[in-house]
């Protein structure tokens, strides 16, 4: 059962070649048309999003009027946004100011942090350009904002507590940040999620691997942005310095999370079969990883 059936049943690498060819390793068809997922380069955060979600066919193809969008970006740390630990407080605002152009009648952020909240939300630059957009912050921090739910194609996770906005959320985007990770070597978009539940120390105690691709089987996003405007190549996923960070300037963006991971994980210079949760996630159906299987556009922002 999927977020939607949930919902409608009412159950409660080379960091050289990195940093210098950061598409190189993406197989890709240039051109019009239709296309699965789009590699945004160079540029600010809020145009590189512009050009790519138009190359997508636009927001209005993800979000119609009226509906409940509900944005989960990293916020997890209490870390100003040139420490690159958290997600681009500019992108999540064009986010938030492109889903309410098309219509949406509410667009709420939210992620479960690791350090006190309420400094997060501060210190990242996203509240404020949240609220700058016209969006709402929701907080994370409490057991009664979640509900218990089953993951029934869990192999490791067989249930959890998913934050009820999440839940009720006529539409759900994914906005990880593209960074470096002592337990999974990288947090790409499906380990982003952990954010929306609130028993996540369960998962690093049983694999967490299998746990996210687990959980990834439920939590289904209609839309995923990888920001990887600045990206933290080493002592993630908190960093210790600005020494950690490098200005990239990229994005990538797709509807499937297991491709947008896979190209994400090229993109940091490693294979997707490098990261555990991505080869179980592929092999789960959850979506794909075979990157030459799909159509790839890129996009070079001047700037």
């Amino acid at each position: 059962m999927n977020r939607r059936e949930f919902i409608k049943t009412g159950v409660v690498a080379g960091s050289a070649l990195f940093l210098s060819h950061p598409f190189r390793l993406l197989a890709a068809t240039e051109g019009q048309g239709a296309c699965d997922l789009v590699a945004v380069r160079g540029g600010g955060a809020a145009e590189m999003f512009r050009r790519g979600i138009a190359e997508m066919g636009g927001m209005g193809g993800f979000v119609r009027s009226g509906q409940t969008v509900v944005v989960k970006p990293n916020i997890g740390w209490d870390t100003p946004p040139e420490r690159g630990a958290c997600t681009n407080p500019e992108l999540v605002g064009e986010i938030v100011r492109q889903c309410i152009a098309v219509g949406a009648g509410k667009v709420e952020v939210l992620d479960h942090t690791c350090d006190l909240w309420k400094s997060c939300y501060r210190s990242s630059g996203i509240e404020a350009a949240v609220k700058e957009a016209g969006g709402q912050m929701v907080p994370a921090n409490s057991r009664r904002q979640y509900t218990s739910v089953s993951i029934p194609a869990g192999k490791r996770l067989k249930d959890a507590k998913v934050h009820r906005n999440v839940l009720a959320a006529d539409v759900f985007i994914n906005v990880p940040v593209l960074k470096n990770h002592g337990s999974t070597r990288l947090t790409l978009g499906m380990k982003n999620l952990m954010g929306v539940v609130w028993d996540r120390g369960y998962w690093h105690r049983n694999d967490l691997h299998q746990c996210i691709a687990d959980f990834s089987t439920f939590i289904s996003a209609d839309l995923t942005v990888m920001d990887g405007y600045r990206v933290m190549r080493t002592n993630g996923p908190r960093g210790v310095a600005e020494e950690d960070v490098a200005l990239v300037k990229a994005q990538i963006i797709a509807r499937d999370p297991v491709a947008l991971d896979a190209a994400s994980a090229r993109m940091f210079g490693l294979e997707p079969d490098d990261i555990g949760y991505i080869r179980i996630a592929d092999a789960m159906k959850v979506g794909s990883k075979d990157l030459e299987a799909i159509t790839i556009r890129k996009v070079k922002v001047a700037g």
